[in-house]
């Protein structure tokens, strides 16, 4: 199935919120660690975390061994939930949006660099990803942003042609990593930036043509 028009968004800092302070200095806190060596470790092992390489129990050992500590079950437990937590948030605004553009019956994708405990609890707490026809999660197609990998994955799931697919995310090198591959890119500013994007591409409005009985 070919489709021109297809909107392949990232989650976090598009839909989903970055960290907030709160829930930084929260990680931190219950990680017990001096914050600079705690979040140069957190970000510095994270990758294989995010491909699924590791599990939560396993990398937080890691970030802990880095630390010159060593993580119970217990605290590995409290920082799974604690890092958990602290990237749950939404944007209301961008949910509505890609609720409107489902409901014009745009193909939707979704590509996001995330961990299995996190894309678990996106699944069961956020129904609006019924409304993404694929959704590459780096922790289950083993590649993450800006790998090459992870948009051909995302382009064959959605059956398309890259430069059908218009990607949008909050990180410029992803953007232009995604434009490397062939699609089409969009740096996601804001809201009202995005709609904007969309006008330009032509694909803020139902697609011509399309059957939408079986949506």
């Amino acid at each position: 199935m070919t489709s021109q028009g297809t909107v392949l968004f990232d989650l976090f800092g598009v839909i989903a919120r970055h960290q907030s302070a709160e829930a930084r200095t929260a990680l931190v806190a219950t990680a017990g660690a001096p914050s600079p060596a705690f979040w140069d470790a957190y970000w510095r092992l994270r990758p294989p975390y995010d491909r699924g390489e590791l599990t939560g129990p396993a990398y937080w050992r890691e970030v802990g061994t880095a630390l010159g500590t060593r993580f119970d079950a217990a605290r590995i437990g409290a920082l799974i939930e604690a890092d958990v937590s602290g990237w749950s948030a939404v944007d209301g605004e961008m949910v509505a949006l890609v609720e409107e553009l489902a409901a014009a019956g745009r193909r939707l994708g979704l590509l996001s660099n995330i961990p299995p405990e996190l894309a678990a609890h996106y699944e069961a707490h956020h129904a609006w990803l019924k409304h993404f026809e694929v959704c590459g999660f780096s922790c289950r197609i083993g590649h993450a942003k800006p790998e090459p990998c992870a948009y051909a994955w995302c382009v064959r799931a959605l059956g398309a042609e890259p430069a059908d697919v218009l990607f949008v995310d909050d990180r410029e090198e992803n953007v232009d990593a995604a434009r490397a591959a062939g699609l089409r890119g969009a740096l996601f500013t804001g809201v009202a930036e995005l709609r904007a994007a969309l006008r330009e591409h032509r694909l803020d409005a139902p697609a011509e043509g399309r059957d939408r009985t079986g949506d």
